[in-house]
Order: structure tokens, then sequence, then C-alpha cells
């Protein structure tokens, strides 16, 4: 295939995935000058943001809020350098309402600080020294995030970008870079509080993908802390795919090519460096190879390996088989009339049940709520959206896919019964999705979503860089600092922006 690149003069960029990691690295590269080619086997770019269309109705695939549209939050510095308009949204307060086992009253995670405050010394008696240093924590961390640190540092140029991040305010979290969780609940003499602890379970489980047990502290500190004021999450009007589209059309307008449909299948790598890719057309089954100067990896870490076959460097290739089992997700779509949804519903809420049940890994389920007039549903209709964590490999080695799936459906709708008015003649629509969905759709490996987990070994300092092992090879997404949500995959891309540059520079 000819005339991919618009422009072989400058210098070429070929970024795998058009996930909001891939789209954002790519519009900021093509704005900077480069000429960027995106690539995605799915249909629609968005990753696990993007959305799919039913009968009217409109589904968020996986992420339902979006953190960093508050100014100086990381969208908006990126919207702005890109000179697009922020997607019009709506704060999300409360950011969550969570109902603990056999409870009716919800634990509101207000966006107001004040009242916050108010509901977590109500909700958990005793506990605010340990909240209060989780405050102490964010603010330190989001200053010190704020600056643009290079995390972890892999050559000189990333330690200065580091070390330029610090100020004598950062060093209030030195002493709990090795704490988790855990450790400062016990600090506080909480270690035994049982239902503070399953409630960090289960907002920590969506941040960072294990319980407070593991959680790293500094990781979430930032976490808990940045759904309240002057930060806040947000629901987009329309649906999250338009948060992909604008990128697109910053991307196309300064000169860079996204081709949908098109699977990268290897990584060339030759005397330690990345030089091309191996490019399949699904349409066509045309395959050939595209040099470019860096090439920019927004997949998980595991299906980086994979690309790189045997020029995997051995030590990075073991570090990333001993990591943990990571989650996938079960996800039930529902398309509901209105009068399915109770009065005043927050647009997310989270609940845990006492039964045992297919329900997930922690036996809850996590709810997005449509609201009339955000676009996702006809007058008088609603979106209903449902996820639990899952162990992925149950979904590859059942002998009856199709039976476990429609289990795992029937005892999520049955659930949700218990909050929204869910009878056949209120329910217009229902779709499910597993690890097997997921992995087909994003080509994540077995489906994983979230990703690898924000354990003391694999946070910040200690986790993946965006500098791979091999020259001109970066790796964007949430295998790398700081983890999961668009916020923290645009992040890592503005790294990877900056590293490039510096790298072209020299």
């Amino acid at each position: 295939m000819s005339n991919v690149f618009i422009d072989k003069n400058q210098p070429r960029v070929i970024v795998i995935g058009a996930g909001i990691g891939g789209l954002t690295a790519g519009a900021l590269l093509a704005r900077r000058g480069y000429s960027v080619l995106i690539l995605d086997q799915a249909l629609v770019p968005g990753g696990c943001a993007s959305t799919f269309k039913r009968q009217g109705f409109t589904f968020d695939v996986g992420a339902t809020q979006v953190a960093g549209l508050e100014p100086g939050g990381i969208h908006h510095r990126i919207f702005l350098e890109l000179e697009i308009d922020l997607p019009e949204a709506t704060p999300c307060d409360p950011a969550c309402a969570v109902y603990l086992p056999g409870e009716v009253t919800p634990i509101n995670v207000w966006r107001d600080q004040q009242k916050w405050q108010e509901e977590r010394q109500k909700q958990f008696p005793g506990s605010e020294p340990f909240w209060q240093l989780m405050a102490t924590l964010f603010n330190a961390s989001w200053e010190f995030q704020g600056r643009d640190p290079v995390l972890p540092p892999r050559n000189l140029w990333d330690l200065w970008q580091l070390t330029q991040a610090v100020r004598p305010s950062t060093f209030i979290t030195a002493p709990f870079t090795l704490f988790t969780v855990g450790d400062a609940l016990r600090l506080y003499g909480l270690g035994n509080d049982q239902r503070l602890r399953t409630f960090l379970d289960l907002q920590l489980k969506l941040y960072s993908q294990v319980n407070a047990e593991e959680t790293a502290l500094l990781y979430a500190a930032t976490a808990l802390s940045v759904s309240q004021l002057p930060q806040g999450l947000f629901h987009l009007q329309g649906s999250m795919q338009v948060l992909s589209d604008r990128l697109v059309q910053a991307l196309e307008r300064d000169g860079g090519k996204l081709l949908m449909r098109h699977t990268v299948e290897h990584i060339e790598v030759e005397n330690g460096k990345a030089g091309a890719v191996v490019i399949r057309n699904q349409k066509t089954g045309e395959v050939w190879t595209e040099a470019a100067d860096h090439v920019v990896a927004n997949v998980t870490v595991q299906n980086l390996v994979q690309l790189l076959g045997d020029q995997a460097p051995s030590g990075y290739k073991h570090r990333v088989e001993k990591l943990p089992q990571a989650s996938g997700a079960f996800v039930v779509y529902l398309g509901v009339d209105a009068s399915a949804v109770p009065l005043e519903c927050p647009p997310h809420l989270q609940f845990m049940y006492d039964a045992n049940g297919p329900i997930g890994e922690n036996n809850s389920l996590f709810v997005s709520v449509s609201h009339p007039g955000d676009g996702r549903a006809p007058d008088g209709k609603a979106t209903i959206i449902a996820s639990s964590f899952v162990d992925p490999t149950q979904w590859w080695r059942t002998q009856d896919y199709q039976r476990l799936k429609q289990k795992y459906t029937q005892e999520a709708i049955a659930r949700l019964a218990q909050y929204f008015y869910l009878k056949p003649e209120t329910i217009v629509y229902q779709e499910a999705a597993t690890p097997r969905t997921f992995a087909h759709f994003t080509a994540r490996d077995r489906g994983i979503v979230g990703g690898i987990g924000q354990r003391i070994p694999t946070f910040g300092p200690f986790g993946f860089a965006n500098r791979t092992p091999i020259n001109h090879l970066w790796l964007v997404g949430d295998s790398t600092h700081p983890g999961e949500g668009t916020a923290g995959v645009s992040y890592s891309a503005l790294t990877v922006v900056r590293q490039i540059e510096a790298e072209l520079k020299r």
C-alpha cells in the first residue's frame, strides 16, 4: 500500500490503537508537525471509551465518566493545545451512590468537599484522620502530577523532568511511598472497620483494579479525591464517543491519518530499535510493512509483548508474564422505559450484595444511568449499563459459553431489579458483553480491562515506563503511569509526545 503518510519529509510516527491514549498522542504529534498514522482493528475509534447504537439507544462500551475537564485538567489542557472545543458535560454530583450489603441508604460521594466530609463523618465515625491524610497526600500528588513528571524515569531526560516536578511540598508523600491503603487504615486504628473497608474495596476496585489491602496509598489518595471540587467527574452530553470524535477531527485537520479495520500484526525491530510495523487490511486481506521513525503502542503491556514476538526483551517479557491476573468485565446494557428508573436517580451507582451468585469477583455491580436529554435514549426511555469485574479465564475455558453468559445476564438483571423497576414491559432492549466480547472488539489480551492493578510493585515509580527497552517504541494507555481512565491515558500520551520531541531534538 502506498501514500499512507501524507508528508514523508516529516518525522513519521505510527500509533497502534485508536483508544483515547493513542488518539491523544496522535493528535498532539500531528499538531506539533509530525506525520502520523493511527491504526486500529475495530470499526470505530475510542477503544474501551467508544459506543454502540441499538434501536435508538446509545450505549457507552466501557468508560462512562470522565475526569480532567475542569480548567487546568488534562483534557482541558490538551483540547486547548489542539484548539478544539471541550465536549459539553454535566458534573456528577454525587460522583457515585454506594449501597453496601443489606443497606437501603447510599453513601453519597458528593462533589462539594464540605458535603463529602459531612457524609463520611456520618457514615464512618472516627475515620476523619484517615481521610485528612488522604486529602494531604492528594494535594501534594496532584500538584506534582500537574508539573508533568515522567514516571518511572528511564534515562537522564526522564529523570530531569521528574526532578523539575519536585517541590518541598512533594516530600510529604515520600514516607508513604511503600504504604498500601490497608497499612494506612491500621495506622489510624481502622484496620478492623469492616464497613469502611468494604466501601474502600468497592471504590478502589473501580479505579485501581485491586482492593484496599493491595492498592498503593499514593494512588488511592488521588483516585478517592479526584471526584471533589475543584476537580470532579463528568457525564458527557451525547456519549463517550464525542471525546474520540473530536480527537480524530483534530488529527485529520492537522494532516494525520486514521485507518480503522487495520490490524497491526507485528512490530519490526532491528539493532534494538523499532522501525516498522506489519499491517493487515481486514477488508481486503492485503498485508504490507510500513516504516516509521517512532512507534507508539496504545495497547496492553501483554499485547505489546505479543506484537514483538521473539523480539521482546526477555526481562521485559518475564516481568509481564509474572503480573497477577488482570480483571475482565461482564456488562449488561439495558434500554428501558423511563418508568424503570427511580426519580432523582444518580448517574452512577455501586451495589454490593450479600448473597452469593455469578456477579463477579466482589459480588458487586457498577451502574451508569442516562438522564433525559443527554442524548443516550429516545424520549421517555433511558439506558442502564451495569458492569462487574470477572476472572477472564473462565470465559475462555467454559464448555458452554452461551449458557454462562445467560446465567450472568439473568443474575445481573435480577439484582438490578431490587433498585430499578425491571419487568418484561419496561425492558425495551438488552445485550451483554463478556471478556470474549471485549477481546473481539478491542483486541485487548483475553479481554482484560482497566490496566495492571495499582499495587506497590506496579504503580508510579515502580510501574511500566512509557519508554520501553526498545528504542523508538513507546507505550501509552492504562498499563503505564498514571493508570486507567481517559484522564490517566491522556497523561501517558502527553508524556510520550514530550519524550519523542526530546529524542528528535537530540
